[in-house]
């Protein structure tokens, strides 16, 4: 089952309970638009390499398709699919007033230069810029992209269109981007885990907490956890994994990372036997927060958290999560775990608009309580249709869909 079949797996499961039409469930689950381009660009040795880049457009019922690009050998047509498809149903469930897209290269970012990186962004931009806009489509990072990605298509869109900084989200905040926004993923993904532990009645002070993947999401939601209280016993990346029961310095742990360029060698906890032995430790929470598709069939039994919360896009396979849910894991499903991500890009998209900036205190304040908000209306469903919360979450994002495509109509 790829990507995109399984995303539409969960969207049919949440349809069945609404009763909706066939025609209807085909309508959501075919994109509005595709887009394949041929990158070619020089390399700095003199070559001539060309790489293929996506856009995939979902659906606009609720406003402008809305979606980041990442870099990555894996990215192909269904990935990206399936990731327009969720980015829909997230922007719905936090209820702010995008639509959703996707896109991306297929490339390793690690094998460029900065140089080539800029040029490759540039090309891009200039195969797609008539298809994205700030009243259309709005891109933001993603996996292996940031601030500086952004910056460039920032200008070189705005070569083309003029001053338009609305364009695009995550920009550098020198640059019209907003204050919060670097660590707003993971700031939402903590507050999604201290709401689904206060749901059970317990505390997240004390609560022991294993985060796989120790990139922007997974280190934000590490430091904020630990903030709140809990503990984090387990990290990891693509380098090493490493416990400390006693709890690891999270600040010491990002320094490490940082002048290392990955947690492999660190000494403030036991190296476990590879990078997703950390998905196994025994915790309260487990938090995967790297790509997709880490908790499997395979290895599903054997995960010993009470909570999954979905820091990254889609690391829960569907035989993964029936199983989970089985075992009566309560998995906080993705589509509302990151979307402090988005929710703060509309932040960004706004102040862009007004031409105003809002302190890291409003922007914060703001993210809390449409995170509280969103987990309490999931929560309800959830609990009046005993439901798992990722079908509760697609549920109240197919009505809110819904409901704004039929007011605007079919066509």
């Amino acid at each position: 089952m790829n990507a995109f079949e399984a995303t539409n797996l969960y969207f049919g499961r949440a349809a069945s309970i609404m009763q909706l039409s066939s025609s209807i469930v085909r309508l959501f689950e075919t994109p509005q638009r595709e887009v394949k381009v041929g990158l070619t660009i020089e390399m700095d040795n003199g070559d001539v390499r060309t790489f293929q880049g996506y856009r995939v457009q979902h659906d606009n019922s609720r406003g402008p398709w809305k979606g980041g690009l990442r870099y990555h050998p894996h990215v192909d047509p269904d990935e990206v699919k399936a990731l327009a498809s969720l980015m829909t149903w997230k922007t719905a469930v936090i209820d702010v007033p995008f639509g959703g897209a996707k896109g991306g290269i297929t490339v390793e970012p690690k094998d460029l230069s900065r140089a080539e990186q800029e040029r490759l962004t540039r090309v891009f931009v200039d195969k797609i810029h008539d298809i994205i806009g700030p009243q259309r489509d709005i891109p933001a990072p993603d996996v292996n992209t940031n601030a500086q990605h952004m910056a460039w298509i920032y200008d070189q869109y705005s070569k083309i269109h003029g001053h338009t900084p609305g364009i695009v989200t995550g920009k550098p905040v020198d640059l019209y981007g907003s204050l919060g926004r670097e660590a707003a993923t993971g700031r939402g993904v903590a507050i999604a885990t201290r709401q689904a532990l206060l749901a059970m009645n317990k505390d997240i002070v004390g609560a022991t907490v294993a985060v796989q993947g120790f990139g922007n999401v997974g280190t934000w939601t590490a430091l904020i956890l630990a903030s709140m209280g809990a503990r984090i016993v387990a990290i990891g990346d693509a380098s090493g994994a490493y416990r400390n029961v006693e709890g690891i310095d999270v600040e010491r742990a990002i320094a490490w990372t940082k002048k290392h360029s990955g947690i492999h060698g660190f000494d403030g906890g036991l190296p476990l036997k590879d990078a997703s032995a950390v998905l196994l430790e025994d915790v309260d929470v487990l938090v995967p927060a790297a790509l997709g598709g880490v908790i499997t069939r395979d290895n599903a039994r054997d995960i010993r958290a009470r909570f999954v919360v979905e820091g990254a896009n889609a690391p829960t396979t569907p035989e993964a999560d029936a199983i989970l849910h089985e075992k009566g894991v309560i998995i906080v499903p993705d589509i509302y775990a990151n979307a402090g991500g988005v929710t703060v890009s509309y932040f960004e998209w706004v102040q862009n608009l007004q031409n105003f900036t809002w302190t890291e205190e409003e922007v914060n304040d703001k993210l809390e309580r449409r995170m509280v908000k969103a987990f309490d209306t999931i929560w309800r469903v959830a609990t009046e249709k005993k439901i798992s919360l990722r079908t509760a979450a697609f549920i109240v994002a197919i009505g809110r869909v819904g409901k704004a495509r039929v007011l605007r109509g079919l066509s």
